[in-house]
């Protein structure tokens, strides 16, 4: 059986983190797999099947590092990256998948002759670094570690173009978009949640990190403007992030904190997005928008601005995409002043990818 090792930051409540469990479960009876984070006590681990394996550098979150841990993990990586990878990678693994572009990726990129090494990217690279000379030299390091890679896998086609017009290198390139367990996703919508919502208006649901990439600050803008219209929406906002609490700050000047929710983060997010009207992802860039898979599942009305997440909605009847600007968010959403109708799809099934995966690994 061959031996597997993916790497990722940290298994909290994100994107690609669920799509990592998802693939290492459905892998789990083929392949010995671990999974090597940086920190421990993700949302995410308690999903993982009895025999998938977990190495952490740290056993604890992020936010419980003390400072000088987290400027020490800093310095290792930029200067230490050896001493940590033969640390805290052991076994002898036949493949190695850093599943997350950053740091992960540059640890994996040590050098190890006997193991095949694929590097996954999820974001946008030209909007992730921008274009200051900071990040030109930050291009460089990367550019560095992903030439230590045999094989680079993206999530969307506008994903592959971006790191190509930044990161030039000779490398076999391949598109898996993501993987997402349908039946989990259904199986875990039929629970309740803890808010009662409003029949008479349009419900509007996110599940978002609260980071400057989502957007959710023009959103409140936007959605303040409406309400002076007199056009009624709610909006809930499931996550967290460093942007709490000015995004907090910004509901309550604009004065809607009866109709935008900030609800945190909820283990179980699908019931939220199977009861409301609609599912919102109005993010400045996106990588593919993996939650869009699990709103598909569920047959939601999907309301994106024109992000590479375009890929995830084509070919789906029940989607509109407006232009990725303040205005056009404005214009999108003055439109939706009717619930749609919904009907759950029960069509939804992208096994294909797994077969890609497995063809990846090989074996």
């Amino acid at each position: 059986m061959k031996k597997v090792l993916f790497g990722i930051t940290g298994l909290t409540l994100g994107g690609a983190e669920r799509v990592l469990v998802d693939i290492a479960n459905s892998l789990a009876d083929k392949y010995d797999i671990t999974i090597f984070t940086f920190y421990a006590k993700g949302e995410f681990e308690k999903e993982l099947k009895p025999n998938i394996k977990r190495v952490s550098i740290f056993d604890k979150t992020f936010k419980e590092l003390t400072r000088y841990e987290k400027i020490k993990i800093s310095f290792d990586l930029l200067f230490r990256k050896r001493y940590l990878y033969n640390k805290f990678v052991k076994g002898n693994y036949d493949v190695e998948i850093a599943f997350l572009e950053g740091p992960v990726t540059r640890l994996f990129a040590s050098k190890n002759k006997n193991v095949r090494k694929i590097a996954w990217v999820h974001n946008d690279m030209n909007r992730v670094f921008g274009d200051s000379f900071k990040a030109k030299l930050k291009i460089m390091l990367e550019k560095k570690s992903y030439e230590s890679y045999e094989r680079l896998i993206f999530v969307s086609k506008d994903n592959l173009n971006s790191f190509e017009n930044i990161i030039k290198i000779d490398k076999p390139k391949q598109i898996i978009y993501n993987y997402i367990d349908s039946e989990n996703v259904r199986r875990n919508a039929s629970d309740n949640i803890k808010i009662e919502l409003d029949p008479n208006t349009v419900n509007i649901v996110s599940v978002s990190r609260l980071v400057e990439q989502k957007g959710i600050d023009r959103w409140i803008r936007v959605h303040s403007k409406l309400i002076k219209e007199g056009i009624n929406q709610k909006v809930y906002i499931i996550g967290d992030g460093p942007k709490r609490a000015e995004l907090e700050k910004l509901i309550k000047n604009e004065g809607i904190e009866n109709s935008f929710y900030l609800l945190g983060k909820q283990p179980n997010p699908y019931p939220y997005v199977k009861k409301c009207d609609y599912f919102a992802l109005f993010s400045y860039f996106e990588g593919y928008g993996m939650v869009l898979e699990e709103a598909k599942i569920l047959g939601k009305n999907i309301l994106i601005t024109d992000t590479a997440a375009r890929e995830a909605v084509e070919g789906y009847d029940n989607a509109q995409i407006f232009p990725n600007t303040e205005e056009g968010l404005l214009e999108g959403l003055e439109t939706i002043k009717q619930k749609p109708s919904m009907e759950e799809s029960n069509k939804y099934n992208n096994e294909a990818r797994i077969e890609e995966i497995i063809e990846l690994i090989g074996g």
